[in-house]
């Protein structure tokens, strides 16, 4: 498979190294991995998804209970996720910690998913969503722990878009 276990690992690692220990998920090809090490961490609550709007329910619940969560999804699993978000998540300011594959952009091979890369930032910038793309594997701890720490002192949603060279090997 070409999406890539390394950097999926040091995600993964840098995810657990910020606390996080409920992750919810929908599959995706991107995720693979990281759902996958999610499930088989006995220190991870993973939470399998019918639809991603769920996730921020999930996350809610998760920071009402004094737990650290993020919401792994497609950026097409971000447009199906807007009304959870403005109106629970911005509404009543729970952080959300979103890592989202970032489909559709440059050297995308599926024409399905064009449409949504087209438009995840404009989006995430409509809703006032801070956002930071990952695509250095290096920085994605301090990535992954700043957008963590945002998130909770703004108590606002905080998006990480992983791209095609963090996600890819070619």
């Amino acid at each position: 498979m070409p999406v890539s276990s390394a950097n999926s690992r040091v995600i993964y690692d840098a995810l657990k190294d910020a606390g996080v220990s409920i992750i919810s998920a929908l599959p995706e090809t991107w995720l693979v991995h990281l759902v996958s090490m999610a499930d088989d961490d006995p220190e991870v609550t993973l939470v399998r998804l019918n639809k991603e709007e769920e996730g921020v329910g999930i996350s809610a619940g998760a920071h009402l209970a004094g737990k650290k969560s993020a919401m792994l999804m497609q950026n097409h699993g971000l447009l199906t996720s807007i009304n959870g978000i403005v109106s629970l998540a911005q509404l009543y300011r729970i952080p959300l910690l979103m890592l989202i594959s970032y489909r559709g952009e440059m050297g995308e091979r599926d024409p399905w998913q064009t449409e949504g890369g087209l438009v995840t930032e404009r989006v995430l910038d409509a809703l006032g969503i801070m956002y930071r793309k990952m695509s250095d594997p290096s920085l994605v701890a301090r990535d992954i722990r700043q957008a963590q720490t945002l998130a909770e002192s703004s108590l606002r949603p905080v998006a990480l878009l992983l791209t095609r060279e963090l996600m890819w090997e070619e």
